[in-house]
């Protein structure tokens, strides 16, 4: 690809797949007691940026795999991961944040009990899809239409990528981490807690992404390294602009191109069909 890649058409298409996926797997129905579906896809298809499932979409395709039903029911299960830490982070107990994506709450809008719940069943729904994503690569892999022979095991290792993002060692860690009343002092702490409670699931989202496109080691590699590396710039970015963590934003501000930059150059080693994934690092440092 040229420089004039058009990064806003791709990330629009890839949007609408995942937008495609999640309102037709999260389908209203007359028989939900609680209202639980109803929180759940007020949530999930409230207008969002799609970044982690996108992302996972891009390591496929630099890969060479483009987004077949596996790979995008797989996307979008990370962005019910993603939704599910949001309704959870709005709660009194945890952030008590009354507005999200330009509308109530989860809370606010159904009552904290129905959110916890929503939160809840998300969360397990995104290893739902996840599994059985796995499932349609193996029937897909049998009836001989992929050529790769780990692709359908890479959804194995796929689950266990973002089960270890969401849990203890990265999401979760990272929020007890916020809520310890411990508010961090250099920029290595803030990047610290900015590894767990946010860069865990970009990086778990290249991670799925690759592993669904049965990525040898070596592109595994290069794709978590730029996860690790573009999540924890965007959340830099995010905070500049949200004027977040005050007395560190001098600092933090010129480290989005710095490790914007960084992404880029772990894929250095993969061909043109990175090139959506470097864009999006560019476009990360041009903030």
């Amino acid at each position: 690809m040229s420089q004039k890649f058009d990064l806003q058409s791709w990330m629009s298409a890839r949007r609408a797949e995942v937008e495609a996926t999640l309102k037709a797997r999260l389908a209203p129905t007359d028989d939900d007691p609680g209202r639980l579906l109803e929180a759940m896809r007020y949530s999930v298809l409230a207008p969002g940026k799609r970044i982690r499932p996108v992302l996972a979409l891009g390591a496929a395709e630099a890969v060479g795999v483009s987004s077949g039903e596996p790979t995008r029911l797989a996307a979008a299960a990370i962005e019910l991961v993603h939704t599910y830490s949001l309704i959870h982070d709005d709660l009194p107990a945890m952030d008590n944040d009354d507005t999200r994506r330009g509308q109530p709450s989860n809370h606010k809008a159904f009552g904290e009990a129905t959110a916890i719940l929503a939160g809840d069943a998300l969360l397990t729904l995104a290893f739902e899809w996840l599994s059985e994503a796995g499932v349609l690569a193996r029937t897909a892999q049998e009836e001989g239409r992929w050529a790769r022979s780990s692709r359908a095991v890479g959804f194995l290792h796929a689950a266990r990528a973002l089960a270890r993002a969401a849990g203890a060692a990265g999401m979760v860690r990272g929020q007890a981490r916020d809520l310890s009343g411990q508010a961090p002092k250099t920029l290595h702490e803030l990047e610290i807690l900015h590894r767990e409670k946010t860069g865990a699931l970009f990086r778990a989202a290249l991670e799925v992404g690759a592993l669904a496109a049965g990525a040898p080691a070596t592109d595994l590699a290069a794709l978590r390294d730029f996860g690790d590396s573009y999540g924890i710039a965007f959340q830099h970015a995010d905070d500049f602009e949200d004027d977040e963590h005050k007395g560190l934003a001098a600092e933090a501000k010129p480290r989005v191109k710095e490790l914007a930059e960084r992404a880029v150059a772990s894929l250095s080693d993969l061909g043109p069909g990175a090139e959506p994934l470097r864009a999006m690092a560019r476009a990360l440092a041009a903030r």
